[in-house]
């Protein structure tokens, strides 16, 4: 079973930048659809970016040209690169490692706060 597991985040003032990494183990990682989702207090978890195995990069337009979904096949890991935070990016961030067509397995979920 594939185990994923989350970190970074954190508390950050706006305007500033965080990074998250998201890493697995497992021999076909290099297969993998992986993705980004958000959670805020009383809302719907929400998609943030994916990155497919040949890095075709895609971003809800909330994000798009602030966040950055990269992944590294060599240490298993990919990673969401956030900088101009706003309050509104505040949420409980989720990495899931899945296929084309669905979701897989869930990272354990990692705080960010954006706050002055």
């Amino acid at each position: 079973q594939v185990q994923v597991v989350q970190s970074g985040g954190g508390l950050v003032q706006p305007g500033g930048s965080l990074r998250l990494s998201c890493a697995t183990s497992g021999s076909i990682f290099s297969q993998y659809v992986m993705r980004w989702y958000r959670q805020a207090p009383g809302k719907q978890r929400e998609w943030v970016a994916s990155i497919t195995h040949n890095n075709r990069a895609t971003y809800s337009d909330s994000v798009k040209d602030r966040f950055a979904i990269s992944r590294d096949n060599a240490k298993l890991t990919f990673y969401l690169q956030m900088i101009s935070l706003k309050p509104e990016d505040t949420a409980m961030y989720y990495c899931n490692l899945g296929s084309l067509a669905s979701n897989g397995a869930w990272g354990q979920g990692t705080q960010v706060t954006v706050s002055s």
